[in-house]
């Protein structure tokens, strides 16, 4: 069965076509700058690859284009847009009705759109994309996953705030992202470890970053809250910060609500902190001494151990720690920076082994370590192709 996995943003459309249940990829891409002039289309397929830089008008547009590549005689995967038994699709949002995988329908459109204020960044480019793929490929089954669902399992002691109860009845309350992520790199885990391990933090560290503690396979908390902006420090959103600030900014520094959000969600984080975004940026002044630099990376791991120690507690214990996303799989120095004075905890790592390669998964723990530390590549792509495949063969 061959599924196209789509992942839809507001100016970008990722895509993988995979084949189930071998896992195979047929062919990878990724468009960026849809809406304008310089759109550019990076396209790889068992045939050949390709690079295209033109005007995208937009996401209708570029699905086509990425379309006739798929099918493309000399950089193409298939010869028909046929052979797409599924379309997969990323949604960010999914509030509370969806714990699960489910086949696209009016309905789900309709939930979907419904969660634009809590997801405006992400939300609406799903849709669009759904929207799109059923026009294109009106013959496969269109199927999405939701970031949200994996954490549907957390319970009400952690997904409710401490505000008025008549409020979690409008949808106030913890929701948790990066599912697929989290979901996907646990498994890995259990793979690796031959069972189950019942006490397990994954800390998904890109220019978003969060953290799941997850207990006999289940989301019991996550670091995120209502929107992806809450707890860890991130490429240019704040994490966790006194609520209070928003009043002070508003009432005393003159701020309007939009500049206090536009401040929060894209210019604070590493970049606020910083003057960069990129961590190796930061890691490089820091090297030549910047103060800003070092602090900030203090700061970001000191963050990072505060939670695994929190969720340590919550879950009695733990077995395993697992590092992912771009900067969890490539900064042998931030995973260093997290993980020392660790060993009350049970968390001490090789630091030969930590400078290696990733090839999939990497086991950094030290002999004497009573907890496993592992920095698995994330496939957010394979999990979505995965769990359509698992929805689609029980019909």
């Amino acid at each position: 069965m061959n599924i196209l996995v789509l992942n839809s943003g507001s100016s970008s459309i990722k895509y993988q076509l995979i084949q189930m249940p071998s896992e195979k990829v047929l062919c990878s891409g990724l468009l960026e700058r849809v809406g304008h002039v310089d759109a550019q289309l990076s396209h790889n397929s068992i045939k050949g690859s390709c690079l295209l830089g033109k005007e995208i008008k937009d996401h209708k547009s570029g699905l086509k284009l990425i379309a006739d590549l798929i099918v493309d005689k000399e950089v193409g995967a298939i010869n028909n847009a046929d052979e797409i038994a599924a379309v997969g699709h990323r949604v960010v949002h999914g509030g509370s009705k969806y714990g699960h995988t489910t086949q696209v329908t009016e309905e789900v459109k309709k939930e979907i759109k419904s969660l634009f204020s809590l997801a405006p960044l992400h939300n609406p480019g799903n849709l669009e994309g759904i929207e799109i793929a059923e026009q294109i490929f009106d013959k496969a089954s269109q199927v999405v996953v939701f970031d949200t669902a994996f954490h549907q399992s957390i319970p009400e002691k952690a997904f409710k705030y401490a505000i008025p109860n008549k409020l979690l009845d409008e949808g106030i309350r913890l929701y948790g992202f990066h599912g697929t992520s989290h979901k996907y790199v646990a498994k890995k885990a259990e793979e690796y470890l031959g069972k189950i391990a019942s006490k397990v933090i994954t800390i998904h560290l890109g220019n978003g970053c969060s953290m799941t503690a997850i207990q006999n396979g289940k989301s019991i908390d996550h670091s995120m809250g209502f929107t992806p902006s809450a707890g860890l420090i991130m490429g240019t959103r704040s994490g966790d910060i006194d609520h209070s600030l928003i009043f002070y900014m508003v009432n005393t520094l003159g701020y309007d609500l939009d500049k206090v959000n536009h401040l929060l969600t894209k210019e604070s984080g590493m970049l606020g902190l910083t003057g960069f975004m990129d961590l190796r940026d930061i890691q490089k002044s820091a090297d030549f001494g910047d103060k800003n630099c070092i602090l900030a990376l203090e700061m970001n791991a000191y963050r990072i151990k505060k939670y695994i120690g929190s969720y340590a507690a919550a879950m009695n214990g733990l077995d395993a720690i697992i590092f992912t996303a771009g900067v969890g799989e490539n900064s042998s120095i931030l995973r260093a920076k997290i993980c020392k004075d660790m060993d009350y905890l049970g968390i001490e790592i090789n630091p030969e082994t930590n400078h290696q390669k990733l090839d999939g998964l990497l086991d950094i723990s030290s002999k004497t370590a009573k907890v496993k530390t592992l920095v698995i590549a994330t496939n957010e792509e394979l999990e979505i192709a995965t769990q359509a495949y698992q929805l689609l063969s029980l019909k």
